[in-house]
C-alpha cells in the first residue's frame, strides 16, 4: 500500500543522514511504494553499462543517482531556504496545499 508522500518531484531537499549528509539537491523521482526518493547529485553510484546500438548507448562505466529513504531528507522552505517539516492546510476555496511548519509559507 502506497501512502501519501509529502515530498514531491522538483522539491529542493536537504539530506539529513548517510554518506551525503548536508548536501542539497532537487528531487528527480519519487518511488511511493518503496518510500524512497532520487535526489540530484546525491548517493551517486557507478554502474557498468553494455553498449546497445538500438538505444544509442556507447557503454562503459556510468555514474547515476540511487534512491535514498524518504526519512533521510527534509524539504527546504522556499522563503528562508532552511529545512522544514511539511504540513497540509485546506484553503477557503477548498484546495489542499502543503505548508512549511517553521514559517507557515505555502510550498506550492
Amino acid at each position: 500500500m502506497a501512502t501519501r508522500m509529502k515530498v514531491r518531484k522538483n522539491d529542493q531537499v536537504l539530506v539529513t543522514a548517510g554518506r551525503d549528509k548536508g548536501k542539497r539537491g532537487r528531487v528527480i523521482e519519487v518511488q511511493t511504494k518503496k518510500r524512497r526518493v532520487v535526489v540530484e547529485g546525491v548517493n551517486v553510484a557507478k554502474k557498468a553499462v553494455k553498449p546497445n546500438r538500438q538505444r544509442g548507448i556507447s557503454g562503459g562505466i556510468v555514474e547515476r543517482e540511487s534512491p535514498i529513504d524518504i526519512s533521510n531528507v527534509l524539504v527546504l522552505d522556499p522563503s528562508s531556504r532552511k529545512p522544514t517539516r511539511i504540513g497540509f492546510q485546506v484553503l477557503q476555496d477548498g484546495r489542499k496545499v502543503r505548508i512549511a511548519r517553521k514559517t507557515g509559507a505555502s510550498i506550492e
